[in-house]
C-alpha cells in the first residue's frame, strides 16, 4: 500500500481537473481525495497498490487536455486505510 499526497500548479481549476483524477482514481480502485485550493492548485491524495498510484500521480503531471501543468509536488506519507476516493472543494 502506497501512499502520496500531490499538489499541482498550474491552470488546473475549472478545466475538469478533479473530475478526471477521481473517474481514474476509480477505476483503478485508488482511495484518497482531491480539491481545489484557493491558491488555485489542485491538491489531492492517493492511496492504493504503488502502480495505480503512480499512475495518478503521473496523470496529475499531464493533467486533462484543457489543462497547463506548470510543476507538481509529491509527498511520501504514511497510508491511513482510506475506503474510497471523493471530490471536495
Amino acid at each position: 500500500m502506497e501512499r502520496r499526497h500531490v499538489t499541482v500548479y498550474g491552470f488546473v481549476q475549472g478545466v475538469g481537473f478533479r473530475f478526471a483524477v477521481e473517474r481514474a482514481a476509480r477505476s483503478r480502485g485508488v482511495a484518497g481525495w482531491v480539491r481545489n485550493r484557493p491558491d488555485g492548485a489542485v491538491e489531492a491524495v492517493f492511496e492504493g497498490e504503488a502502480e495505480d498510484v503512480e499512475a495518478l500521480v503521473e496523470l496529475c503531471r499531464e493533467g486533462p487536455r484543457s489543462a497547463e501543468v506548470e510543476r507538481i509536488d509529491v509527498v511520501g506519507e504514511s497510508p491511513e486505510g482510506l475506503a474510497d476516493f471523493h471530490v471536495s472543494g
